[in-house]
């Protein structure tokens, strides 16, 4: 016993596959750049110079502190927000400014061992509110991994990357901390939000 297929078969089925991955990717195009009033929706890219706040835009100039680290290391704190969930995260960026490669420090990860566990990080960070004597630290995820840039790759001269930090939030009428980190200076920072 033979099978036979006919091209004619399998020509039409292919066709109707075709035919209808057109006519999804066609309806998920078609509409979405309208608002409900007919008139064009203003993209991502062109909003971003409107923001009232600029520690929230991309390639901001504000700097809240810049902190010397050994190795020629850089951290320029750019914003440190509060959220609604009762978190502070602090956003910056981490810049070599030697002329030769550079690596955090693994004493930026502090000396808690639930944190070492997960490899290099900026888990030894923490906020320090003078004003009610508390020290906050680095949050953790269930299975102790630091709410922080983890695995920083070594840097070249003249190169950087963005790096974050989540804490627990001071009370709400503290709106400046001392921000600290092994390895590098301490600095001041306001707490926005």
């Amino acid at each position: 016993m033979s099978v036979r297929f006919t091209t004619r078969a399998r020509t039409g089925a292919v066709a109707l596959v075709v035919a209808a991955g057109l006519a999804l990717g066609v309806g998920g195009c078609g509409g979405g750049g309208d608002s409900e009033d007919g008139k064009p929706k203003a993209s991502a890219s062109a909003s971003k110079g409107t923001d009232p706040n600029p520690s929230t835009q991309e390639g901001s100039d504000e700097i809240l502190a810049e902190l010397r680290g050994e190795g020629g290391l850089i951290l320029k704190i750019t914003s440190a927000t509060r959220d609604a969930g009762g978190f502070v995260t602090v956003n910056g960026e981490l810049k070599n400014d030697s002329s030769e490669p550079a690596r955090v420090s693994l004493r930026a990860a502090g000396v808690e061992t639930e944190i070492l566990r997960h490899g290099p990080s900026l888990g030894g960070a923490t906020l320090v509110d003078s004003a009610s004597k508390k020290r906050y630290y680095v949050l953790r995820d269930t299975d102790g991994r630091p709410l922080t840039t983890t695995n920083m790759p070594r840097l070249k001269a003249g190169e950087s990357i963005p790096v974050f930090m989540q804490f627990p939030a001071p009370p709400a009428d503290t709106s400046e901390v001392t921000f600290q980190l092994p390895s590098f200076a301490s600095g001041t920072i306001q707490i926005s939000g």
